[in-house]
């Protein structure tokens, strides 16, 4: 159980990294028209949440 407790951590991490460069793409886009649909930031608070919480259950003696 701790083990994929730990590989749902590090996939919601990789997830928060993702999403923070997209977000970063997006705010120094040179087109200022193409907003784009995804909603990146509410991605990265999600995906950090559960990085948290996975990452707490997975350390938890």
């Amino acid at each position: 159980m701790q083990v994929s407790m730990l590989s749902v951590g590090i996939g919601a991490a990789a997830l928060f990294g993702i999403a923070e460069i997209a977000q970063w793409r997006r705010n120094n886009r040179h087109d200022i028209d193409k907003v784009g649909f995804m909603p990146w930031r509410g991605i990265a608070l999600a995906s950090a949440a559960v990085a948290i919480f996975a990452t707490a259950f997975a350390l938890k003696p």
